[in-house]
């Protein structure tokens, strides 16, 4: 048996035992597909499992998707964060609907003009759900090749994901499962962080970086990015009828058009309050909090008050949690009310 044949049946063989049982993998359409790889971005599975049983009991294809509103989109999104991939599926879904039909093109180039659809999705799209010999090149598949090879690359290298997409192009059998295999692989056994399991892999015997007794040094560390800290002054007021006030944020930016509290750079104190937020009585200071973004990292001063704020609308505590996208950076603060 050759090499090209034996790295593929070592790693197949290893997925048919070990391979992790998902929802969009027992039914795997390639509206499932889709969907999932969009909730899958820069998302853990675990987390993402749940909110695709819903999403697909809600919208079950990409006709039932496109009739939606974004807001009701939105709604159904939130807590999974990254809210753009929730607004370019619904583009999608519009575009498929309208452009092709209904029906998800098993086409590169076609795919590509999807928003949201790039490189990896792509490839993700046309390998699992059409069996399409593409390389599906994520974190996962990169720390696998990179051990295998001992290859000093970055996880991110642009480089770096063109030699890896050309080595396990030459050894692919069976595209869906192949890159299946090896994304259970990277989360199972070659992970992320801390040691790997090697003792449980089917490379052992071949993988350079094992052999050579240093795994964690590959693939290179990626170079850290700084968070920017920002103070920011959240108000939680309330009408004489006990509704809580909201207000949408701009459409562009952070958490574009997503629903808020009314809040404000900086710290501020509560003799300010009237001249930022309008006609306020009975301000009290109820803690602090923290969220972090990938870039920024917000350290939260949280306030109550009655009254009237300028330019928002005020919702009972069940409609903001049924009918409005509230970001998790502000939903956590809610905890603050009991």
């Amino acid at each position: 048996m050759g090499f090209m044949d034996d790295f593929a049946s070592s790693l197949l063989g290893w997925y048919a035992e070990n391979r992790r049982i998902l929802p969009w993998r027992e039914d795997p359409t390639p509206y499932h597909v889709f969907l999932s790889e969009i909730m899958l971005q820069q998302t853990r599975v675990d987390t993402v499992i749940p909110y695709y049983h819903r999403f697909l009991e809600r919208f079950p294809s990409f006709e039932a998707l496109a009739e939606a509103d974004e807001e009701e989109v939105l709604v159904l999104w939130q807590g999974l964060g990254y809210y753009s991939r929730a607004r370019n599926l619904l583009a999608a879904a519009k575009m498929v609907a309208s452009e092709m039909n209904g029906v998800l093109p098993a086409d590169k180039s076609k795919l590509l003009r999807l928003p949201g659809v790039g490189e990896y999705v792509s490839h993700a799209v046309l390998s699992i759900a059409f069996n399409q010999p593409y390389a599906a090149v994520d974190g996962n598949l990169m720390r696998v090749y990179a051990r295998h090879e001992a290859k000093a690359v970055e996880a991110n290298d642009p480089k770096g994901k063109k030699e890896c997409a050309a080595f396990l192009l030459r050894r692919m059998e069976s595209p869906s499962q192949f890159n299946q295999a090896l994304m259970d692989l990277g989360e199972l056994v070659c992970l992320p962080h801390g040691e790997p399991k090697c003792a449980s892999c089917p490379f052992a015997r071949r993988c350079k970086a094992h052999l050579h007794g240093n795994p964690l040094d590959y693939p290179l560390a990626k170079k850290k990015n700084d968070v920017k800290k920002e103070a920011l002054t959240v108000l939680l007021a309330f009408d004489s009828e006990g509704n809580i006030a909201i207000r949408k944020r701009q459409d562009q930016g952070l958490l574009a058009s997503m629903y808020e509290f009314p809040n404000v750079v900086g710290k501020k104190k509560n003799g300010e309050f009237t001249d930022i937020f309008g006609n306020l009585q009975d301000i009290r200071f109820l803690g602090k909090a923290k969220h972090r973004f990938s870039h920024i990292e917000w350290d939260i001063d949280v306030y109550a008050a009655n009254g009237v704020v300028d330019g928002a609308t005020y919702v009972t505590l069940e409609e903001l949690k049924r009918r409005y996208s509230l970001p998790t950076a502000f939903a956590k603060l809610l905890k603050f009310l009991t």
